[in-house]
């Protein structure tokens, strides 16, 4: 029998937000569709009835997959088929998991899976937030254990209003792109794109998004009530408070003096590892089945040690104040052959970006769901294992290092110049030398060194910093400019770029249940504050663009032709644009609109491809002065190829500034003469004048003593008639071969 479907629905922004269950995946934990316009996507939670045994962490998974059914597409790949994930279904797993993974109970080891699918895409409705509300909604009617529900919405800012889910078509008006999830008392991740948002709009519009996801809680409680599953009971793997309390016993004073004497990371984490191996050691020496416990219980003390420090004596493992950045210093470039290149270090985090320009035909082509078909500008962010002194199989990139990529992307976008202003195609690389936390910023820094040292004119320079929190009860500490271990032990990470007039992005990930307001306009104003110091630092090794290029860098000429004559500079079958490649050895791309890119080494190689393609494209104008070749001799005149492909007649009576008898006493075949265009039929004929070059007349002086069917006046004086007998060729001449038109155009 056909199952029923319930429906629950959310009034989101002025529009309707579905959830629907009960129909389909019906041996999966919780299973929802959510549908918003004509996007709709499917979302399913699972978890192992059985522990996951050898782990100390909460084995949880959360994977969005993009079917490309959904926008009625065929995948482009080789296959046929859906292959590895895109950056945006990556990057919208890692969304959906980061608000998620709070809410879990610590002390869960059981295997937990939750797997989203879009079934439609209407090409107007995002899906990421989609998937946020679909993941919580099938967890809260599922009998896994968990603190939710939570809701997510994104906030856009069009024309200084804030306007909720905003549609692709919205988007392209907003100067704010908020990602925001959240229970209903706090936030829980903040993800954003922005141009140049002040802090106080900013916090606004986080009280905005945390009031809008409202209704989607509201509605989820509803859905847990009526239809929920009774939540399984699970092994707990917390710790035991007295094996807790009697390793911090022993250890607190230890870890305090490590903590107190002056070290690297690396002195640091030696240190505390002998610490560990010892305290270890003499617990399985009374109980050898203490050993896991043991090595949890050190965890625990340490991280309660280093919170205790900061949180009552404003102490940070490294000694600085809690608002004070770390010593910063920078060089440009690094690379002789790279367009630009540029080197952030602070503290023992490095980074080094370097940026290649390309032509726009190597934007990258996109084969996804959403309406995006080419990318302009590319940041890519590599995290090697030596970057923090480790060994490892060097894989694929991870999501971390996708997303740290497109974080750093997102910052630096709303800096770029438009194409029609810079007409380059830029990748970033920002290779990790070295990490002690903030590494994602660091690339940010660096690669506004890199884009500055490339000479490409950004409107203004970004700098990013990581904000940290340690909160204990009611009593809270917000810490600039987090290394590793304040990120590792603390309770929030929140990234802040932005120029020094605003941001321009922003991630927040939470370990807690949410923050509240005061919290993070706190981390805001201090995060502006190590901003600007930041960008003091940056600027004083290279405090604006390059004015020009690197010597290595292509030079790209735009020029735009009439849309009508793209197959002209094509040719049949390439031929014609492949030759010019061939001649000049420039690269040309050609848009759609009848923009051309010339892309070349040198100057000269790309004026004469601009030459060749205006003359290709050009149209005759009357009164201009042309110097073309001799292609046709007749009785009555010589027919001149002024322009490719284009050529008009040069009466007799126009050959000279005196009498002519024989055109062949003038010119032969192949000569180059210098003539003016004096008529244009409608038909497109072309009469030249190079009697009109000789005596230096203007149009109208030429137009005058040059009529057709008006006389023999060569060698006429200004003001003078015509000669007798003049008249005798006139109707003979009159035109140009193949009637002034575009030969090239003929042939295509």
């Amino acid at each position: 029998m056909k199952p029923e479907a319930l429906q629950f629905k959310a009034a989101l922004g002025g529009k309707s937000v579905i959830f629907e269950t009960g129909k389909l995946a019906g041996q999966a934990g919780g299973a929802v569709t959510v549908r918003l316009g004509d996007t709709m996507l499917f979302a399913a939670a699972t978890m192992s009835p059985n522990v996951r045994e050898g782990i100390d962490f909460f084995p949880l998974s959360v994977d969005y997959e993009e079917r490309m059914y959904a926008g009625g597409r065929i995948p482009g790949s080789f296959f046929r088929r859906e292959g590895r994930p895109t950056e945006e279904a990556i990057l919208t797993s890692r969304l959906t998991d980061r608000p998620l993974r709070p809410l879990f109970p610590k002390d869960l080891r059981n295997d937990v899976q939750v797997t989203m699918y879009s079934f439609s895409i209407d090409g107007e409705n995002p899906i990421d937030i989609l998937c946020i509300n679909a993941a919580s909604a099938a967890l809260m009617i599922s009998d896994i254990p968990w603190g939710g529900p939570i809701g997510a919405v994104r906030v856009g800012r069009v024309n200084g209003q804030f306007i909720t889910n905003p549609t692709y078509a919205e988007m392209e008006q907003s100067d704010l792109n908020l990602r925001l999830a959240g229970t209903r008392d706090a936030i829980l991740m903040v993800e954003c794109g922005a141009n140049e948002i002040p802090e106080d709009v900013m916090v606004a519009a986080l009280e905005y998004g945390h009031q809008a996801i409202q209704p989607l809680v509201d509605v989820q409680e509803q859905m847990a009530r009526e239809i929920g599953k009774p939540k399984q009971t699970y092994t707990s793997f917390i710790l035991a408070e007295a094996i807790e309390a009697s390793v911090y016993q022993r250890v607190a004073s230890q870890l305090n003096a490590l903590l107190d004497q002056p070290h690297t990371k690396a002195q640091l984490y030696t240190a505390v590892d002998a610490l560990e191996a010892e305290t270890v050691a003499a617990i399985v020496a009374q109980d050898e089945t203490l050993g896991d416990e043991a090595k949890e219980a050190f965890h625990a003390a340490y991280q309660k040690v280093v919170r205790q420090r900061i949180l009552e004596q404003g102490k940070r493992p490294d000694g600085r104040g809690l608002t004070e950045v770390r010593p910063i210093w920078c060089e440009v470039d690094i690379s002789p052959r790279a367009h630009g290149s540029g080197l952030f270090t602070r503290g023992e985090t490095q980074v080094l970006t370097l940026a290649t320009l390309g032509t726009p035909r190597d934007a990258q082509e996109m084969d996804n769901l959403t309406p995006v078909d080419t990318k302009r500008y590319m940041h890519h962010y590599n995290f090697p294992p030596f970057s923090t002194g480790e060994v490892k199989m060097l894989r694929g990139q991870s999501r971390r290092e996708i997303g740290h990529g497109a974080l750093a992307e997102r910052a630096l976008v709303p800096v770029l110049p438009s194409e029609a202003e810079f007409p380059y195609t830029l990748r970033l690389v920002s290779e990790v030398l070295s990490s002690n936390g903030s590494s994602s910023m660091g690339s940010v820094c660096g690669s506004t060194l890199a884009l500055m040292d490339s000479g490409v004119p950004i409107k203004a320079p970004v700098a990013g910093v990581a904000m940290g929190l340690i909160k204990e009860g009611d009593k809270f500490a917000v810490l600039t400019d987090i290394q590793g271990l304040e990120d590792h032990l603390g309770d929030m990470d929140f990234k802040v770029a932005g120029t020094k007039d605003g941001i321009t992005a922003l991630q927040m990930d939470i370990k807690i249940k949410g923050i509240t307001p005061e919290i993070m306009r706190q981390a805001l104003a201090q995060a502006n504050a190590g901003r600007m110091t930041i960008l003091g630092k940056m600027l004083e090794v290279l405090p604006a663009p390059r004015p020009d290029l690197k010597p290595h860098a292509p030079r790209i000429t735009v020029v735009h032709i009439p849309v009508d004559k793209i197959g002209a500079v094509i040719g049949p079958g390439g031929k014609i644009i492949r030759s010019i490649q061939e001649e000049t050895g420039a690269k040309i791309d050609i848009e759609d609109d009848g923009s051309v890119f010339i892309a070349a080494a040198d100057g000269p190689s790309a004026e004469r491809a601009r030459e060749m393609i205006e003359g290709l494209t050009d149209s005759p104008v009357l009164g201009r002065i042309y110097t073309g070749k001799v292609v046709r001799i007749t009785d009555f005149g010589a027919f001149v190829e002024i322009m490719p492909n284009i050529d008009g007649m040069v009466h007799i009576s126009q050959l000279d500034s005196s009498r002519v008898e024989r055109v062949e006493d003038i010119v032969s075949m192949g000569d180059e003469i210098t003539v003016m265009v004096t008529g244009i039929d409608p038909a497109g004929k072309i009469r030249l004048s190079r009697q009109a070059v000789l005596e230096g007349w203007t149009l109208e002086e030429a137009a005058a003593r040059d009529k057709p069917g008006g006389g023999r006046s060569g060698g006429g004086r200004p003001g003078g008639g015509p000669r007798p007998g003049g008249d005798r060729r006139d109707n003979r001449g009159g035109g140009n071969r193949g009637g002034g038109s575009n030969r090239g155009d003929r042939r295509n």
